[in-house]
């Protein structure tokens, strides 16, 4: 088998790792470097650059029989496994064409999960001795030795292990192969290597520089939202995780223990991504957006406005006023605006026109907020008419038709219709 046949499976096994995000760019209008060669996907640096990845596992070949994996052991599918040699020269290769900025490195576990990691390490090593100083991302190995943890801190940007499933029960029902302590073990030592070598410099002895992240698959077993948010901000506070990803399951086995689907729930896992936005930087609690009374997410209406409806007595909001913490929680008004207000209202008093000037949708954020004592009529809505009004503001294209989009397609579907998971949340 060739490098091009390898590349070609590989690269495609390994769409189904959300920790990467990836589109399916074809541009041909450039002079130079190009997207939609196999394995090439986006992610986007913290700055809110994108960045070009060649995103590819080393093997898909697996010793593991997980229900959900599309490389599980047990599913008939083509088998590839690169080399470290020829894995590091196609990335020198691609990067000195300007295809790519960097790697993303996953495997499934072939022989065992040091022999694994050994050769996921080997690819790195090859790299940095030969002068790559592109990003390196890598999917630790649940079950490896610390020592070989170590060694791909040292040499990697990024590193994660993801956590998979919701909950202990569902791992050991769907994934008998791993245990709840191989993935939470080296999440707590990386976590504590990275906080050790915090001060150092990328080059200078820095360990996974920029932090570590994981994935929960979304809809492959019945744990609800409640029970996904609030590992996810166990996840935040403990292992001081820079992301957490969820991936809507994909149908690609007949398990008798996957919960049955006909498509993958993408609204559901949208919703999740804008809850985690209110986590990182809203200061919510996965306690105050959802309960045991609302142990799920609302699908028509997104969790910072649906918190809002529910909570009448924290509204209205005075903006001349209010906290930044306060602003924060009103639905319309994001982060950036939240801070405009702040500032633009040491000047002079704001009215509903500055508002909309400084970045505030207004016809959100009208059903829970006074400018100057003023109010508008939406505000006079009982709960249930303002939940009806804003479901009617809160569009989204629909879902029918949304298909898991491949590295190697050559046109994007006409039926393809899916969110970005990871838009700004106001």
């Amino acid at each position: 088998m060739d490098i091009v046949e390898k590349l070609s499976i590989l690269g495609a096994a390994a769409k189904y790792d959300a920790s990467c995000s990836s589109s399916g760019s074809n541009r041909n209008t450039g002079k130079f470097g190009t997207a939609s060669l196999p394995g090439i996907c986006h992610s986007w640096g913290a700055d809110g650059r994108c960045i070009s990845l060649l995103k590819v596992l080393y093997t898909n070949k697996c010793i593991y029989k997980c229900a959900y994996c599309h490389n599980s052991a047990d599913n008939d599918i083509p088998r590839a496994e690169f080399t470290p040699k020829e894995l590091c020269d196609l990335t020198q290769s691609f990067y000195r064409r300007n295809y790519i900025e960097g790697l993303f490195l996953s495997s499934a576990v072939v022989r065992s999960p040091d022999y694994t990691m050994e050769r996921m390490n080997e690819t790195m090593k090859l790299l940095r001795d030969i002068g790559f100083g592109g990003y390196i991302h890598v999917k630790a190995i649940p079950g490896a030795s610390k020592l070989l943890l170590d060694e791909a801190g040292y040499l990697a940007d990024r590193m994660s292990i993801n956590i998979e499933l919701p909950s202990h029960e569902s791992l050991k029902l769907l994934a008998p192969d791993k245990s709840k302590n191989s993935i939470l073990d080296p999440m707590n030592h990386i976590s504590n290597r990275i906080i050790e070598y915090a001060g150092a410099q990328k080059g200078s002895g820095a360990f996974a520089p920029a932090g570590q992240s994981t994935q929960i698959i979304i809809g492959a077993t019945p744990d609800t939202d409640k029970q996904i948010l609030s590992l996810t901000q166990g996840l935040y506070n403990k292992y001081q995780l820079k992301r957490v990803y969820y991936s809507a399951y994909m149908p690609v086995t007949n398990h008798k223990a996957l919960v049955h689907i006909t498509r993958p729930p993408l609204l559901r896992e949208h919703r999740l991504y804008q809850a985690d936005w209110l986590l990182r930087f809203y200061g919510f609690k996965a306690e105050e957006i959802l309960d045991d009374s609302m142990p799920m997410l609302d699908v028509n209406l997104d969790p910072k406005a649906c918190w809002a409806v529910r909570h009448s007595e924290f509204f209205p909001v005075e903006v001349n006023r209010a906290s930044l913490e306060v602003l924060l929680r009103v639905p319309g008004i994001g982060n950036i605006s939240a801070r405009r207000i702040i500032r633009a209202r040491r000047i002079g008093r704001l009215s509903f026109d500055d508002l909309k000037k400084l970045g505030a949708v207004l016809k959100r954020a009208a059903y829970f907020i006074t400018c100057n004592g003023k109010y508008t009529p939406h505000l006079m809505m009982s709960a249930e008419g303002m939940y009806r009004s804003l479901i009617t503001l809160d569009k989204r294209p629909s879902f029918n038709n949304a298909i898991q989009m491949s590295v190697f397609e050559e046109k994007v579907p006409k039926t393809f219709q899916m969110l970005p998971t990871v838009g700004r949340l106001q």
